[in-house]
């Protein structure tokens, strides 16, 4: 997206800026704007946008061991996946069987192509889906859609002779279901008005939509649409409530903007996006891998990472909280923690970040074991326990060690040198909340009754 690609030198340049960084904000908020709006997102898209960053940015303070400046970017980055859906990459599972999905969108958006691409894609899925064109306006709508469905094997269903869109569609949607059995109807529709006289159109669409009640009406925007997205998704959400926007010719040329213009026009979000002419150019939505691409995913990769690892650390020492605070640790609290070591490293490490833990880190090497070989063991070991046994580890005998041993492919010794380090971690919890002036003396409140 030509149009903003820029935002990568703008990331860069703001990481490695030498004004202050009140000024640097307001800049790369200036330039921000300039960027959206060449890229035809919508003037009070942009302007309430900028808004909410700027709030957060100087409102908000990052955590310990983060920069001021990798946090503003990931306010930008996360602000920008608000608008293109927070909730994440979209899905495509179908709820209920048979689904009829309805395209609408104005000529040359590219829906006769995104249907073929949304029955292949389902049919991929191991859907049985079926195309029905009620286009009766363009000629080669028909002959269009018939070879993309010949094409791809899929049953398709139209009527040259019609001039009834909404019968064609009721006739289409019986046959297909009850003769071909298809379990998911993708039905293209006219487009011929344009922007600009689509007022038949939106009454055309408005019927169809009542006579076969669609489970999902898609609007079809291209990426070049510009400024005009906003006007033109708003009237047909007026006519036929949008469910879902596809963005096509999104090929790294176009510049976009017009889609974010469509969700605010509809509330709706981006389901599919369609980046190339072949059938198989098609994919779900992810707004993080977007947003991502425009910011640079080089220059943010590893900021991300560097917050969920201190994301990782926050829930670990919650968890350890609560355990010195019981006094009480179990297998499923150990299984957790090598989980987690395997993240982020020795358990001695995870210990040294945490304030008021760091003392611990001098226990003794045979309690914590970093070998990445050990860590798997101990995962299968636990893995092939009894729920009795993960919360009774007591009543773990030789006969028990024997068939957890075989069940998770190690040794009676590596089952035995996991309940030693349990029992070992268990005294010193115990320990440890007892010795509560210890605890206060290296910063750790009292935290036990």
């Amino acid at each position: 997206m030509k149009g903003l690609e820029v935002l990568k030198d703008l990331v860069t340049s703001f990481l490695k800026g030498g004004e202050s960084y009140e000024r640097s904000v307001e800049e790369f908020l200036r330039e921000l704007q300039k960027t959206l709006i060449r890229a035809d997102v919508n003037l009070k898209i942009v302007s309430e946008l900028t808004s909410r960053i700027r709030e957060e940015a100087f409102k908000s303070k990052p955590p310990p061991g983060v920069l001021r400046r990798e946090w503003f970017i990931k306010i930008v980055y996360e602000k920008l996946i608000e608008l293109f859906g927070s909730e994440g990459k979209a899905s495509i599972t179908l709820s209920k069987q048979p689904y009829i999905m309805m395209l609408v969108g104005i000529q040359g958006s590219g829906k006769t192509t995104t249907a073929g691409k949304l029955a292949l894609l389902y049919k991929k899925l191991g859907y049985r889906p079926g195309l029905i064109t009620t286009d009766t306006y363009r000629p080669a709508a028909y002959e269009q859609l018939m070879q993309i469905a010949n094409s791809i094997g899929v049953p398709f269903f139209g009527d040259k002779n019609s001039s009834d869109p909404v019968s064609i569609a009721v006739q289409g949607v019986g046959k297909l279901v009850n003769e071909f059995k298809c379990n998911v109807i993708i039905i293209d529709t006219a487009g011929r008005h344009g922007y600009g006289s689509e007022e038949k159109l939106l009454d055309e669409m408005r019927q169809l939509a009542e006579a076969i009640r669609p489970d999902e009406i898609l609007l079809v925007i291209d990426a070049y649409i510009g400024q005009k997205a906003y006007d033109l998704a708003k009237r047909f959400h007026e006519y036929t409530p949008i469910g879902s926007i596809i963005v096509t010719k999104l090929d790294g040329t176009a510049k976009g903007g017009g889609a974010l213009s469509a969700i605010a026009a509809t509330n709706a979000r981006i389901k599919f996006v369609c980046d190339g002419e072949r059938l198989e150019d098609i994919e779900a939505f992810d707004p993080k891998k977007f947003v991502s691409r425009l910011l640079g995913l080089g220059d943010l990769e590893s900021l991300l990472k560097k917050f969920e690892a201190l994301e990782e650390r926050e829930e670990i020492e919650r968890r350890l909280e609560r355990i010195m605070a019981s006094g009480k640790i179990s297998l499923r609290d150990i299984y957790l923690q090598l989980q987690s070591i395997k993240k982020l490293g020795p358990l001695k490490k995870v210990f040294e970040l945490i304030p008021g833990l760091s003392f611990m880190a001098s226990v003794s090497d045979d309690m914590i074991k970093s070998s990445e070989d050990k860590i798997d063991k101990w995962i299968s070991i636990i893995n092939s326990m009894t729920y009795e046994e993960l919360d009774d580890p007591s009543i773990i005998d030789r006969r028990r060690m024997r068939r957890i041993a075989l069940g998770s492919g190690t040794s009676v010794s590596d089952v035995e040198e996991l309940l030693r380090y349990y029992e070992q971690l268990r005294r010193l919890m115990k320990d440890l909340r007892r010795k509560k002036g210890l605890l206060s003396k290296f910063g750790v409140k009292d935290l036990g009754a």
